[in-house]
């Protein structure tokens, strides 16, 4: 499996295209601001969940997945930023992907610890032993 494979990825590719092409109507004075932000906000989602999975190790996965998920957050703030700035007339589809992908990053983060943690546990651990105190 390749992380070109998990729709997290995918759906944040897709949003990059479509957040270029949102921000291209922005003012040339916001050039160095909010577009450049917003921008590296979005792209930063699926390169960090790219850069994660080629780490090959679950726990730097999960960093590079916590990492995204910053993101998510970051670009969320920002969108609505330039809406109250009346930059954009609305960003509510936008909004509702980008969340749709915060919980996707949730739930992968989720699957990954929980079958890290029954990985980590020894096939020969068993219950303690108890002792009587007679």
């Amino acid at each position: 499996m390749s992380y070109k494979e998990l729709d997290a990825w995918k759906d944040a590719r897709a949003l990059v295209k479509d957040i270029y092409l949102a921000t291209a109507s922005f003012p040339p004075a916001e050039q160095f601001g909010l577009t450049s932000q917003i921008r590296r906000a979005a792209v930063s989602i699926p390169a960090n969940i790219a850069e994660g999975y080629g780490r090959r190790s679950p726990g730097a996965f999960v960093q590079f997945l916590r990492i995204a998920k910053g993101s998510v957050n970051e670009l969320e703030t920002l969108l609505l930023l330039s809406t109250d700035l009346e930059i954009l007339e609305t960003c509510d589809e936008l909004q509702e992907r980008t969340a749709k992908i915060g919980s996707m990053l949730t739930n992968l983060i989720s699957k990954i610890e929980a079958s890290t943690v029954r990985e980590d546990m020894s096939p020969y651990q068993s219950e303690p032993t108890r002792t009587n105190p007679n």
